[in-house]
């Protein structure tokens, strides 16, 4: 098999994520954790380590607290991920999830990040400048910023990086989102509602949901994948709509389960892959990661046996 080419993943708000079992979890009452479970994460962070997973040769970046690293440079060293991010002083951010299998619901707690100044994103952005000029050509940008960054440092970073001849995917909500569209991402894994808010529209149907996607595509995006929660996902191009729907599965956590599909988007598109076999191959990277406690896959024989689980249709 040929080499793959390099990947680089850019999280500027990364988070340990702790994940906490607690059968029929009640807010406002004392629960019990029968286990608990931390991992380092972080959208980005999440992508690079699937993509290593499937044999690439992944660069991770961003920034990353001084107090809590230990769990982040663990995960580096066991999948072979090279660390280029920036350290600051204080800790990376926690981001809690209580698990109730009994009522089979997940809840989220979220922390503030670090705070990022100005010699700590221009850290950064040389750092990622470095990797593209270096031969990087895939760069997937993920995730919130951190206080201290300015909502069009997506924009600004992508603008550079498609000026330098690199690909860029995209997974991020609210103002950024808006803001960076304008750059022309390559790809982007909208939800429902965060395409709602970009575009202006109301989407519910396949048709409206389409029509919006393309939308944006007439900006010169590629691709669009419109995540619909338990109703699957569509993927839209110019030329081409995919429909992929998953079976329903039980939920052991959500940790992890967009970043997987945006990994099996990535790995997709580098190693050829036709859309429907794009749609198939990261609905199935994300029902396997519902499947785990934290941001885990299970063994990619489970992940072939789901691809085969996946309805794949043309919904126009």
């Amino acid at each position: 098999m040929a080499k793959l080419p390099r990947v680089a993943t850019v999280t500027l708000n990364p988070a340990l994520d702790q994940t906490a079992q607690s059968p029929d979890f009640h807010a406002g009452k004392v629960n019990r954790v029968i286990s608990e479970q931390s991992d380092a994460g972080g959208k980005g962070v999440n992508v690079a380590a699937y993509l290593a997973r499937y044999g690439h040769d992944v660069t991770a970046t961003g920034l990353l607290g001084r107090g809590n690293l230990e769990p982040f440079e663990n995960l580096f060293a066991e999948r072979g991920i090279v660390d280029r991010f920036v350290k600051l002083p204080g800790l990376t951010r926690v981001n809690v999830k209580i698990v109730d299998k009994i009522r089979e619901l997940v809840t989220d707690i979220n922390f503030p990040g670090i705070n990022a100044d100005d010699d700590s994103i221009d850290a950064v952005t040389r750092i990622v400048f470095e990797l593209a000029d270096d031969g990087v050509k895939w760069f997937i940008l993920s995730g919130s910023l951190p206080k201290g960054m300015q909502t069009d440092s997506y924009r600004l970073l992508i603008e550079q990086l498609k000026d330098k001849g690199c690909k860029v995917v995209l997974d991020t909500s609210g103002i950024p989102f808006d803001r960076a569209l304008h750059a022309k991402p390559n790809v982007i894994k909208p939800s429902i509602d965060e395409l709602q808010e970009v575009t202006g529209s109301v989407v519910e149907s396949h048709g409206e949901i389409i029509a919006a996607a393309r939308k944006i595509l007439e900006n010169g995006t590629e691709l669009v994948v419109v995540s619909m929660r338990d109703k699957g996902a569509l993927f839209v191009t110019a030329e081409q709509t995919v429909l992929a729907v998953p079976p329903k599965a039980r939920v052991v956590s959500t940790v992890g389960a967009g970043d997987a599909m945006v990994a099996g988007i990535t790995h997709g598109l580098i190693t050829g892959m036709p859309l429907p076999k794009i749609a198939r191959f990261s609905t199935a990277l994300s029902l396997g990661a519902l499947a785990q406690i934290g941001p885990n896959l299970p063994p990619k024989e489970d992940i072939s046996a789901f691809e085969e689980l996946v309805s794949i249709s043309d919904p126009t």
